[in-house]
């Protein structure tokens, strides 16, 4: 059965090229393909295409901006269409934030945010519902690298 991945801000940033945060994209290129090919499913959790666009929001150039906030506009259109290799999760449910906001206070004395907590919370729920799959966060970052179960 075929791998399961979270993808994480950093991750969809270097996809994206956005500058200063890109410094990674061969490796994620290359790891992307290397997914592709092994028919992994890709999962884009809600927190990483508000934290992205929060991201590209913030860019200096006016223009690179614009066209960064374009590309990621058809990325994000694209993947909840299903014509791309991603797929959007969920907006999550009011039940699923209030617990999350329960494990808040122990996520960020960790220095986990509320993005990063949703996201583990997204790994946590996607192991329950493919149990004989193995379903890991993809990202670029140390705190978030741990999570990988395998079946």
């Amino acid at each position: 059965m075929a791998d399961v991945s979270i993808v994480d801000t950093s991750v969809f940033c270097n996809v994206l090229n956005i500058p200063k945060l890109n410094d990674e994209r061969g490796v994620v290129m290359e790891q992307l393909k290397d997914f592709l090919e092994k028919g992994t499913h890709l999962l884009l959790p809600m927190a990483v295409v508000y934290e992205t666009g929060n991201h590209i929001a913030h860019i200096s150039d006016g223009r690179s901006r614009r066209q960064c906030a374009e590309s990621f506009v058809k990325q994000v259109n694209m993947a909840i269409a299903g014509e791309t290799p991603w797929t959007v999760m969920q907006v999550p449910t009011l039940d699923e934030v209030k617990l999350w906001l329960t494990d808040f206070p122990n996520s960020a004395t960790q220095g986990k945010g509320m993005a990063d907590l949703s996201i583990i919370q997204e790994w946590e729920k996607s192991r329950r519902l493919f149990p004989n799959r193995r379903v890991f966060i993809w990202s670029l970052d140390i705190h978030l690298q741990g999570y990988d179960s395998h079946p």
